[in-house]
């Protein structure tokens, strides 16, 4: 055999050999090595301490070749020192490759944090705890905290104010002071020239509109009829009538399963009886939504000094001009309340 011949076979034999190898890392690495249930995506959660072996754990019941995994990892130096906490976005088919990058970029799938319906701080940091790492006990202290609501422009009672409901999009790892600071933001985008004009006209600063629409938004779950609810309110201010809101009673007692106010509950000592204390209370008495400050803002203009639930129970109200008026009104619904046997 000659030594070309030879050699042209040393060659080839390399060649194979070489792309083998290629071939190998290349499946190793780039290969699809994520398995996903039904294809869909899923999620890993790394928290903060975790180790590699933690992370290990972790993505092995969505990893095909865990060796290819490790192996990977060490080439790429993804250990103790690189991991970055997280909530991670895998979807199948991903490749060693890209879920290393991911991982050690820290590049987290945002969280989408909603709340509403959040009557106290401990309603606040009960829900944004059940999203995001942070325990909710590191939120209400920080809620509680009265020199950080002063640093924001609050006080220990207005502070909810700055808080307005709707979907918001965080990294899992956000802390305590970091969602504070997110939602002063989102406050302040939400309070625009336009915002704070309206209020003025009305003589009423942003947290004391958002503390009026607390209350109109307890008053009601009727969307169309918060504006003229709002205007009654409104009404009551501008000639010094006390509010009589029942919804700050129930605050003021603690009890919002209330379905009947009594005369013992307007005895109530507290800021928050609108019954006994004319003017707003000292703050919110609930986190009022968005469309409901605006309602406020936007508020009916109209005659009317006097509401009460209607007799049919449908969630809509009856309203009066006169006390007269409004005492048949509330008679008839007392009557539908005692039909029913509501004390």
């Amino acid at each position: 055999m000659s030594k070309k011949r030879i050699a042209l076979i040393v060659i080839s034999v390399l060649l194979v050999v070489g792309g083998g190898i290629a071939w190998y890392f290349y499946q190793k690495i780039y290969a699809p090595n994520i398995k996903t249930p039904n294809g869909k995506e899923a999620f890993v959660f790394i928290h903060s301490g975790d180790d590699y072996h933690n992370v290990l754990a972790n993505l092995s019941p969505f990893l095909k070749d865990v060796d290819a995994f490790e192996w990977t990892a060490a080439r790429k130096d993804y250990n103790d020192s690189s991991i970055k906490p997280g909530r991670y976005r895998l979807t199948d088919g991903m490749a060693n490759n890209t879920l290393i990058n991911m991982l050690r970029g820290g590049l987290q799938a945002p969280v989408r944090v909603t709340f509403n319906n959040v009557r106290l701080k401990t309603d606040l940091a009960g829900k944004i705890g059940k999203y995001l790492e942070i325990d909710s006990i590191g939120i209400i202290n920080l809620l509680n905290d009265r020199s950080t609501a002063k640093n924001y422009g609050f006080n220990d009672t207005t502070f909810m104010a700055m808080f307005i409901p709707d979907t918001y999009e965080f990294k899992w790892t956000t802390t305590a002071q970091q969602f504070v600071e997110r939602m002063k933001k989102e406050y302040d985008k939400f309070w625009t020239d336009e915002r704070k004009k309206l209020a003025g006209e009305l003589k009423l600063s942003p947290t004391q509109v958002s503390t009026l629409a607390s209350i109109v938004q307890s008053e009601t779950n009727m969307a169309d009829e918060r504006k003229r609810i709002a205007g009654v309110y409104i009404n009551r201010l501008n000639v010094g009538m006390p509010l009589q809101a029942d919804p700050t009673l129930k605050f003021a007692v603690g009890d919002f399963t209330l379905k009947r106010i009594l005369n013992k509950h307007m005895e109530v000592e507290s800021p928050y009886n609108t019954y006994k204390y004319a003017g707003l209370p000292p703050g919110p008495i609930c986190l009022p939504d968005a469309p409901c400050i605006d309602a406020v803002l936007n508020y009916e203009r109209h005659d009317y000094l006097y509401f009460c639930a209607k007799e049919d129970f449908s969630g809509y109200s009856n309203f009066a001009v006169t006390y007269q008026q409004h005492l048949q009104n509330a008679q008839k619904y007392q009557s539908a309340l005692n039909k029913r046997g509501i004390r």
